[in-house]
Parts: structure tokens; C-alpha cells; sequence
């Protein structure tokens, strides 16, 4: 079931949930952003083309399936959250976050080995 397509689309949300994580939250570590969200707010154009071409290859990959996409691209968020989270703010990951965080990686596996 895992395919060219799927992989490249995996790819393109997590490259589009880094930079969404980025714009969101750089705000809370950095001055220039604190000082300039409308600049941070033009991300939104390529962030949103990255998730509409993501979509294109999930769905590709998945045969016209909407729902695997729309999971993928929400347990890739919960992941680079995670990760972000911790290495900038410094906040460790808690019980509730870690099963949170185990359910993420469990959608995504589900929607690809099932």
C-alpha cells in the first residue's frame, strides 16, 4: 500500500507542519516574530500550497481515499508539535502528551499498513 506518492505527500506535511509550527509559535521565543506577525502571516500562502499539493499525492497514492490524507496530515502535526514543542520551549512531554503521541504514529500506521 505504500507507495511513491504517499511517501512524497508524507513528506510535503511534515515540511508544511514545520513551517505552520514556525509561524504559529516563533512568537513565543523570538522578537522579530513577536514584532512582526503580519510578515509571519504571508507564510500562510506557501503553508497552504504545501498542504493542498500534500493532499493531492496522499489522495493519488490512496486511490481517491480522502480520509487517509486528512489523518496523515493530522498525526504529522501532533509529531512535529512534539518535537518543536520540546526543542525550543524546553517542555517536556507528559503522560496525557505521550499517549496523545503514541495515538498520532498509531493513525498514521493504520492508514498506511492496514
Amino acid at each position: 500500500m505504500l507507495n511513491k506518492s504517499i511517501l512524497i505527500g508524507i513528506l510535503i506535511f511534515f515540511i508544511g507542519q514545520i513551517l505552520i509550527w514556525y509561524q504559529s509559535n516563533s512568537q513565543f521565543f523570538n522578537q522579530w516574530a513577536r514584532e512582526n506577525p503580519f510578515i509571519l502571516s504571508l507564510l500562510g500562502i506557501p503553508i497552504s500550497y504545501s498542504f493542498i499539493i500534500a493532499s493531492r499525492y496522499v489522495v493519488e497514492g490512496f486511490d481517491g481515499m480522502l480520509w487517509p490524507g486528512r489523518l496523515i496530515g493530522f498525526a504529522s502535526g501532533m509529531i512535529i508539535m512534539t518535537a518543536l514543542t520540546y526543542l525550543h520551549m524546553d517542555q517536556g512531554i507528559t503522560t496525557k502528551t505521550a499517549i496523545t503521541l503514541g495515538l498520532a504514529v498509531a493513525i498514521v500506521l493504520v492508514q498506511l499498513f492496514w
